[in-house]
């Protein structure tokens, strides 16, 4: 059974979720609100959003459902959302790894995954914040919406049951490794382009390379060679 339900103003999904999660089934529940007022990123950031403008979802998948590694599972919901919005608007989503989407080198999507045991049953958390009807971001340069990215106006009740359905659908579908690798690879951000990169207090031009099956990020640097990095190691400026 899925579930999902509606709340008029939380001040995180994420935090909110635990309080409708049944300790006698496996069901999959989720929750979602166009209110969100603290919503929360990946390692500790911030994601802003703005009253019936964009939406923030979050969805507890319990583990045993799940036959990837952690990490792996990571980039597979990103690949699973990223399928879902190039079938909603037919344009074509990349992935800033480890797992933001990207529609016309602006952040329209941000995904954050936690484990939980949730009433004696060990739970993926899901959180999503999408951009939907945003259209100023003058103070996120790097952020954009569906409606400025595709030029295309969603009603957001829609959006998010047709977003629940289809992650529901294909979060548990089996697949295996070496298939999330690859398409996760095909949809890379800045693959294979001159970038811009802070490493601690430096910065450098690199061309990222691929994600390996570890997780990590190779990038070819300009002074340093070949390096591989994980999250918060390095940071793509663009």
């Amino acid at each position: 059974m899925m579930r999902l339900c509606y709340l008029r103003e939380c001040s995180s999904t994420h935090d909110e979720i635990e309080k409708f999660i049944s300790a006698d089934t496996l069901d999959i529940q989720a929750v979602f609100t166009f209110n969100q007022t603290k919503g929360k990123g990946q390692y500790g950031n911030t994601w802003e959003s703005s009253e019936r403008l964009s939406l923030a979802y979050s969805v507890a998948v319990p583990e045993e459902l799940i036959k990837l590694p952690n990490h792996i599972f990571n980039f597979h919901t990103a690949e699973v959302l990223a399928d879902f919005l190039a079938n909603l608007t037919n344009h074509v989503p990349e992935i800033k790894w480890p797992n933001d989407i990207i529609i016309n080198k602006k952040k329209i999507s941000g995904i954050l995954i936690e484990k939980r045991i949730i009433k004696s049953r060990s739970y993926f958390l899901i959180g999503i914040g999408l951009n939907v009807l945003e259209e100023n971001f003058s103070h996120l340069p790097k952020a954009g919406s569906l409606l400025t990215q595709t030029g295309l106006r969603f009603d957001l009740e829609s959006l998010t049951h047709s977003l629940h359905d289809y992650l529901v659908e294909n979060l548990i579908k089996p697949v295996s490794e070496k298939w999330v690798m690859q398409n996760l690879n095909r949809r890379l951000f800045r693959k294979n382009l001159i970038s811009v990169f802070e490493i601690g207090q430096s910065r450098q031009n690199g061309i990222i390379k691929k994600v390996d099956e570890d997780g990590f990020l190779w990038v070819e640097l300009e002074k340093d060679g070949l390096q591989k990095f994980f999250h918060k190691e390095i940071t793509l400026l663009y």
